[in-house]
């Protein structure tokens, strides 16, 4: 079993920053370098998207509204985050953390999911 720990939503001003963080465990010895991880988020009304993506060789991924402004990392393996700037109301959503298991999808009865952290922006 894997679980994944968010933190770091909250609500911000248009143009601003926040940081989001993942923390991942598993009760098996799951080998997380070999694994790529990412950032989803579901803005109301819309359907899940794939924000970022990093993989276990640290090669990254971006969805074209956040290019240039959302920067993902990854240390000690385990630990993923979402360095979000340029902050737009658009970008509102609950954003959730990811390990996919066969490839990037939006079916989230596949791979592994956090809870969940939500981010607003507003004024």
């Amino acid at each position: 079993q894997v679980q994944l720990v968010e933190s770091g939503g909250g609500l911000v001003q248009p143009g601003g920053s926040l940081r989001l963080s993942c923390a991942a465990s598993a009760a098996s010895g799951l080998i997380f370098r070999t694994y790529a991880m990412g950032w989803y988020r579901q803005a109301p009304g819309k359907q899940l998207e794939l924000v970022a993506g990093i993989s276990g060789s640290g090669r990254t991924n971006y969805a074209e509204s956040v290019k240039g402004r959302f920067t993902i990392s990854r240390e000690n393996v385990k630990n993923v985050y979402l360095q979000m700037s340029s902050l737009k109301p658009e970008d509102t959503a609950v954003y959730y953390c990811n390990v996919p298991t066969t490839s990037w999808t939006t079916d989230r009865t596949k791979g592994y999911w956090g809870q969940g952290t939500e981010v607003t922006v507003s004024s």
